[in-house]
């Protein structure tokens, strides 16, 4: 059966208190081309060899070939890194607003018959939040409406309102307690991630027999869905048996949510590699609207929920043992990693200005790869958090 969360991503720590909304949570219902902000045609991006890890601590892929534009989007990341949009207050300053649950990366405000979600450039990984990276939060927003309205074929989804490049407003519905992660490849880092746990010996994953003989970032023979529960602190693998005993979705639910996550993996895939890119592995998250409709919710297809790889250069780089060119967030996870203990240390060091300025850039980069649009800058004139306030205002008195 279907639990009500009153939160899209909201940190592990939370999960007991969302109840307190007393609501269900979010559906997305269809999206009108008309709210997604127009961009101007961009010239399609391709990669390039920048010089080893072990002489530079980012990554070795230069990202585009449009050097100008690089520079002139690096410069604008630079000199917004101490004005990213860290946190947010829209019930101080909203007055219909209600109550807020602060998420991993969005904040989540009680709106009455709606949720707004407003996405901030907070980075998290590891269950815990790394640093603040410009305009990332912009970047996933409208990254996951193009992905949206580009995925209405297999599932229903959409939102009431997009009164900002960070805010999306929705209505609420209930929430799966499972996040259905879809992978290609055996890769990662993470306690969870496949090769991790591969690596361990292990052959049997979530209700997935593995052969032995693979090896890190290896193609697998097909895609495998491997979910996962929302746990107090972390997510806990689950076998599709183990959902259905213990509650957390009926066996229709489950068959139904499980094939449109699938459907939407190889959609993803197949638009990925059209525009040069691998997506390697997602995680989708589905709720149950008052209708009994089966929605898909959050964000889908973003460098935060998703791995992105260079597609034309895989092959020799597999072949010859090296890491895959990728465009997501891993290469800040491995240096959080090579310097600390990130799931035990309770202070983290700061991650460097270079990769943060860095990631900033590839999720741009990202977004004009995927969508074949130049990424608009917003104006810094007004602060953030005012225009987001006036917009959101705007917006709910307009729903009324």
């Amino acid at each position: 059966m279907a639990h009500p969360l009153p939160s899209l991503n909201p940190p592990k720590t939370l999960k007991r208190n969302l109840q307190s909304f007393n609501q269900p949570i979010f559906s997305f219902p269809q999206i009108s081309s008309s709210k997604i902000t127009k961009f101007k045609k961009y010239p399609s991006i391709t990669s390039s060899t920048m010089s080893s890890q072990q002489q530079n601590p980012l990554p070795h892929v230069a990202l585009t070939n449009n050097n100008d534009h690089k520079e002139e989007v690096m410069n604008t990341i630079k000199s917004s890194i101490s004005n990213c949009l860290s946190e947010t207050h829209l019930d101080l300053t909203v007055p219909t607003l209600k109550s807020k649950i602060r998420g991993k990366v969005r904040d989540i405000y009680d709106g009455g018959d709606y949720l707004v979600l407003v996405t901030t450039d907070r980075q998290s990984a590891f269950d815990r939040i790394l640093a603040s990276i410009p305009f990332k939060g912009q970047v996933l927003n409208e990254t996951s409406l193009w992905w949206f309205n580009k995925t209405q074929h297999i599932t229903p989804n959409a939102v009431v309102s997009v009164p900002d490049r960070n805010v999306t407003i929705a209505r609420k519905c209930s929430v799966f307690p499972v996040e259905f992660v879809v992978r290609g490849y055996v890769t990662g880092s993470t306690d969870t991630s496949l090769w991790t746990v591969y690596n361990k010996g292990v052959r049997n994953y979530c209700g997935n027999n593995l052969p032995d003989g693979l090896v890190k970032n290896q193609k697998l023979q097909e895609n495998i869905l491997t979910p996962t529960t929302k746990a107090a602190d972390h997510d806990v693998p689950v076998t599709p048996d183990k959902i259905v005993q213990c509650g957390l979705m009926t066996q229709a639910d489950y068959d139904e949510v499980s094939r449109k996550a699938m459907s939407l993996f190889e959609f993803g895939q197949r638009v990925a590699l059209d525009h040069g890119l691998i997506l390697v592995d997602t995680k989708y998250e589905f709720g149950k609207g008052p209708d009994g409709q089966i929605y898909l919710i959050d964000e889908v297809h973003t460098p935060d929920s998703s791995r992105y790889w260079i597609a034309h250069s895989y092959q020799e780089r597999f072949q010859n043992g090296l890491e895959p060119e990728n465009i997501d967030k891993e290469f800040l996870r491995l240096w959080f990693k090579n310097h600390c203990n990130p799931y035990e240390d309770e202070v983290l060091p700061d991650a460097p200005e270079e990769l943060v300025s860095e990631l900033a850039w590839r999720y741009i980069f990202l977004f004009e790869t995927i969508t074949n649009s130049r990424f608009e800058m917003p104006d810094t004139k007004e602060p953030v958090h005012d225009r987001i306030s006036r917009n959101v205002s705007q917006a709910l008195s307009s729903l009324q």
